[in-house]
């Protein structure tokens, strides 16, 4: 059967275009000392290496400290993996921490550093190999792109603007818009019509799933992007669903009949 193209392509940033893992672990870990009292202190040898792989699980910004936590609890990797709802919560309840002090933990170290040294906030991310120079072509064509993103639009900007990427055609809708993934899917169907072939590219799972449950959004196509924040299990989750495509970043990088 022959597939459409996309004429509407939606992609979300962290974990698909951009690579912040390395201003993830620096927030988590000033968040971690400071909610730990732990007085500054350097991370050990091989933590944030640890916290790259052990990523996926974070849902919230709130658990990045506490993964970190769990790390130094000497719960494995595998058991965070596997277990890591049930772990968060054990730490939390046991260690008297609430959510909402831990969400303005992170949201303050992040919020500081951004205020005091915005270039050097900016320097921690990184774009994947290619997708930039990919981004550029799709406006470049009569696709209309979309990033739906949880970071704040005006620092997708800065990091877009960096590298030279021409934001006139690009639609961003950010941490600001307050609304969940499928929400804006579904506003964006009802603003370009029924006819048009709309595309999503995510890097979690869970998000992919939560929008297979709304039959209004169906028709669009889904891709799980296998080089983001994501797990080997989730990418087998993914091959075995009919309806959610994996996707390479080599295939990400090259015409859209090479993605299915």
């Amino acid at each position: 059967m022959a597939i459409s193209l996309p004429t509407v392509l939606a992609l979300d940033f962290d974990g698909v275009l951009c690579d912040g893992l390395k201003e993830y672990f620096q927030t988590a870990w000033q968040a971690y000392n400071n909610l730990w009292h732990l007085g500054e202190q350097s991370p050990p040898e091989g933590v944030a290496e640890r916290f790259y792989r052990l990523r996926p699980v974070v849902e919230t910004g709130w658990e990045m400290p506490v993964v970190l936590r769990a790390i130094a609890l000497g719960i494995s990797d595998e058991d965070i993996l596997q277990n890591w709802g049930t772990i968060a919560q054990q730490i939390v309840q046991k260690e008297n921490l609430e959510p909402a002090r831990l969400v303005a933990e992170v949201d303050g170290v992040r919020d500081r550093w951004i205020a005091s040294d915005l270039n050097s906030w900016l320097a921690e991310h990184r774009f994947y190999p290619g997708v930039i120079d990919r981004l550029k072509l799709i406006l470049a064509s009569s696709t209309r792109t979309i990033i739906i993103s949880t970071k704040e639009k005006r620092f997708i900007e800065k990091l877009l603007h960096q590298e030279g990427v021409d934001l006139a055609h690009l639609r961003i809708y950010g941490k600001e818009t307050q609304r969940p993934k499928h929400q804006m899917l579904r506003e964006l169907m009802m603003e370009y019509g029924t006819n048009e072939v709309f595309w999503f590219v995510e890097d979690r799972l869970k998000t992919l799933q939560g929008i297979q449950t709304h039959s209004d959004l169906q028709g669009v196509f889904l891709f799980l992007a296998d080089w983001g924040y994501n797990t080997l299990a989730d990418r087998t989750i993914a091959e075995n669903d009919p309806t959610i495509h994996r996707i390479s970043l080599a295939q990400f990088s090259q015409d859209f009949d090479t993605w299915l």
